[in-house]
């Protein structure tokens, strides 16, 4: 049988390095989060100082994610993605370094640059080294990778800072920093943007890509219950005194959502956006149904596994939309304006969870997301014809 050139395979020595370094970027990032609040008010941040520490990486986000998507369309992603690593490991490496919670908010700043950078170029640089057929297919394990990540580094810094302390547990985060930097190095597809089209004509700066707005939004729905559940989980369970194997739950998640990336691996490329939609809307009402009921591990393994359908193949699915959508030369821009969609739930769900649990008692938590479902039609159904043809765009 003849080798397939590497421009028509999915799977090539450059896909799976870029997927390598997107786990461990993203597992530096996660592991450290969990974290970084304690570890802010251990150098004597106060309660609402170690917030503003650990929102920091969130609205650098925000802010910097339009530059992001600009740089990406116009410079090397391999030059911006080992950039992002530096930041990302000086950052960290500041955090083991600094005497008090003042500098911590600097290197956080850092580190949240870094990951900005990370996020969109390596998200764009995927979708370049693949063909374009399998763009999903390629988003869907790169999601894979980015959720492995964020479930397996809570799990191991949570349990790794009682036995060793923070400043040990952070130097991990150092090293795994350390090894997306030596993945990219080993990428031979730098993804320079080709020279005639920038002289073609002169890019002007965007914030958003506007085709892909309409998927921000739905991102931003999806994603509030999400990371809600992420902040608010340990607290609901215990105000509710409900005994659950409460640290087994995003373990859960990330295993079901490994056994459906696989299973669904073609179907990514091939089925309109209109049934992931469907699927994803009932199967978010099932877990916000599931959290509310929940009395035993069992409802709460079902409610993760519904997590894993409801957001974690959404997710996916919207990041490839996102990049279809768009012409090649704003593909970093849209992925920029999906992780605009992304941050703005990561930011506001736990913002919205502590309202919540303020305001409400602890039975009412998940009912009240039940109100997100509606406004996700109020913003699929005007846009359906657009995000339906995503998948003609290969």
């Amino acid at each position: 049988m003849t080798k397939k050139p590497d421009k028509e395979r999915l799977y090539t020595k450059d896909v799976i390095l870029v997927m390598a370094a997107s786990f461990f970027f993203m597992f530096s990032n996660m592991f450290i989060n969990t974290i970084i609040n304690g570890y802010a008010q251990s150098l004597g941040a106060t309660e609402s100082f170690a917030g503003m520490i650990v929102g920091m990486m969130s609205l650098t986000s925000m802010f910097l994610r339009p530059i992001a998507g600009n740089l990406t369309d116009r410079f090397s992603k391999y030059a911006l993605s080992l950039i992002g690593g530096i930041f990302i490991f000086i950052g960290i490496a500041g955090y083991v370094l600094t005497p008090n919670s003042q500098l911590l908010l600097l290197f956080r700043l850092l580190n949240g640059t870094g990951f900005v950078l990370c996020t969109v170029c390596m998200t764009t640089w995927l979708a370049t080294l693949v063909p374009r057929a399998h763009v999903g297919q390629a988003m869907g394990f790169y999601g894979l990778m980015n959720a492995l990540a964020m479930a397996v580094g809570p799990a191991v810094s949570i349990n790794l800072y009682t036995r060793i302390g923070y400043k040990h547990t952070i130097l991990i985060g150092c090293g795994a920093a350390v090894a997306m930097m030596l993945m990219v190095l080993f990428v031979s597809d730098h993804a320079i943007p080709q020279a005639k089209s920038q002289t073609r004509q002169k890019k002007k700066f965007k914030l958003i890509q506007k085709d892909a707005l309409p998927v921000a939004f739905l991102t931003t729905l999806f994603a509030l219950p999400y990371f809600a559940t992420q902040s608010n989980l340990v607290v609901y369970t215990e105000e509710r005194n409900l005994h659950v194997a409460v640290g087994s739950y995003f373990l859960i998640y990330a295993v079901v959502l490994l056994v459906i990336r696989i299973a669904l691996k073609e179907y990514f490329d091939t089925v309109r956006f209109r049934y992931w939609f469907y699927i994803s809307v009932i199967a978010t009402a099932f877990y916000l149904l599931m959290l509310t009921v929940m009395k035993n591990n069992f409802q709460m393994a079902l409610g993760a596994a519904g997590m894993a359908i409801g957001y974690g193949v959404i997710y996916s699915v919207l990041q490839s939309t996102a990049l279809l959508l768009a012409p090649m030369g704003e593909q970093g821009l849209a992925s920029s304006t999906f992780y605009l969609g992304l941050d703005i739930g990561m930011a506001m769900g736990p913002i919205l969870g502590g309202f919540i649990d303020a305001q409400l008692s602890p039975v009412n938590f998940y009912p009240v997301m039940f109100i997100l479902l509606p406004i996700m039609f109020l913003i699929y159904l005007p846009n359906r014809h657009k995000l339906n043809s995503a998948i003609d765009h290969h």
